[in-house]
């Protein structure tokens, strides 16, 4: 699977959801409460492209703005935002990544310092089906960018999975499994210049 730009906002983690007991849909200042309140998190990832492949790997997050995708075998690519840049590094190429700004991307609604759903216009969908509750979001400013759908249990509010769409209706699914707050992440993971000086040595 060749890891592109189109591939990262297009699909997030599907994994399957282990349904709860119903629930109400969890309130937009409650969804901003949840993200706010870590710094750091770390866990497992599968993601599903658009063309149906599947990977996994591991991720980690600093907010604001820095997160880290580590593709296992035999993809061997690596994803990383910090900086305000994103890197796609091909794990088959020793050339070096493609760099766009995390602004661009819908990653950037759930990166940023302080996150806020109910006081802001991104928010263009707010259901749930009785189990989960789904959030889409997108740039206000800038729909063009694609938008993001957020998938939440309660008790307690637990992001499950996300689904970043492109602006050609294209979607990729990653789904989030095993995940843990409040680790020590160095900054030195969301490097992008130290990773490609590390690559060239």
């Amino acid at each position: 699977m060749s890891i592109t730009r189109r591939s990262l906002l297009l699909s997030l983690p599907a994994l399957a959801l282990v349904r709860p007991a119903l629930a109400d849909r969890i309130p937009l200042d409650e969804i901003s409460r949840y993200f706010n309140s870590f710094t750091t998190a770390e866990g497992e990832f599968t993601q599903i492209n658009p063309d149906g492949s599947l990977a996994t790997g591991r991720i980690y997050i600093r907010r604001p703005g820095r997160v880290r995708f580590e593709y296992d075998p035999p993809e061997e690519s690596l994803v990383m935002a910090g900086g305000g840049q994103v890197a796609i590094f091909d794990g088959r190429s020793n050339q070096g990544p493609n760099q766009y700004p995390l602004s661009q991307t819908p990653l950037n609604l759930i990166l940023e310092r302080n996150v806020d759903f109910s006081n802001r216009s991104m928010v263009v969908g707010h259901t749930d089906d009785g189990t989960t509750t789904t959030v889409i979001a997108q740039d206000p400013e800038n729909p063009q960018y694609g938008s993001i759908r957020l998938v939440f249990s309660a008790g307690p509010t637990e992001l499950r999975q996300w689904v970043i769409r492109d602006d050609t209706g294209a979607e990729t699914t990653v789904i989030l499994g095993n995940m843990r707050f409040g680790s020590d992440l160095s900054a030195g993971l969301f490097n992008i210049t130290a990773e490609v000086a590390r690559r060239n040595r």
